[in-house]
């Protein structure tokens, strides 16, 4: 976290569900994440991890929040 905060100057919150809760309770915004997760198997190359390096990883991931974003603006 601390070299998130150097690098891109965000700030990491890590939600985590308390011990005395039962049952289901949804954590705030981690349905965004999780949305997000959702979107990327719609890419036929993030469906399955075909990829050896990480960096061609984090290119496709790229290249797929571009595909949506241009998709929503046009």
């Amino acid at each position: 976290m601390k070299w998130v905060m150097d690098k891109y100057r965000w700030i990491l919150e890590t939600v985590l569900r308390s011990d005395q809760q039962k049952g289901f309770k949804i954590l705030p915004r981690r349905w965004v994440v999780e949305r997000t997760f959702g979107w990327f198997n719609w890419c036929r190359r993030l469906n399955k991890d075909y990829e050896v390096l990480p960096a061609t990883s984090e290119t496709m991931i790229r290249v797929a929040m571009i595909r949506l974003m241009l998709r929503r603006l046009a």
